[in-house]
């Protein structure tokens, strides 16, 4: 449905840093940046989330959060390690989240530009 999501940041250095340490822990890489921009995804020049920097960015407001996919319990381990080590804030620490299913085992995080986050995966952690 998605080609790929942007998202407005004040600080590019920073937010790189972030996104480049929790986006490792799902897979993802920067595959291009320059001055105003850094976009991640797997594959060179095809970006799936890119950051724009912007002096006026701010998150959207209430009820929007990105949800990243993760292969098992330990990438979204690792993914809130991350963000919590990169300047991130803990908006739900790793675990399941049984109201959302047997097996959600989710992370949510508050970025340093105050976009709320979520690392998830459905598979049955170890």
């Amino acid at each position: 449905m998605l080609h790929h999501l942007s998202l407005g940041v004040r600080d590019l250095d920073a937010a790189g840093r972030f996104y480049d340490a929790v986006l490792a822990a799902l897979g993802y890489r920067r595959v291009f940046e320059d001055d105003t921009a850094i976009g991640y995804g797997v594959a060179d020049d095809e970006d799936a989330l890119c950051l724009k920097l912007r002096d006026d960015a701010t998150p959207p407001g209430p009820g929007f959060h990105l949800a990243f996919a993760a292969d098992s319990a330990m990438a979204v381990d690792v993914f809130h390690a991350a963000a919590m080590a990169t300047g991130g804030r803990d908006n739900g620490p790793p675990g399941l989240r049984p109201d959302y299913g047997d097996t959600y085992y989710a992370a949510f995080v508050v970025d340093p530009d105050g976009h709320h986050i979520e690392a998830v995966s459905k598979a049955l952690p170890a």
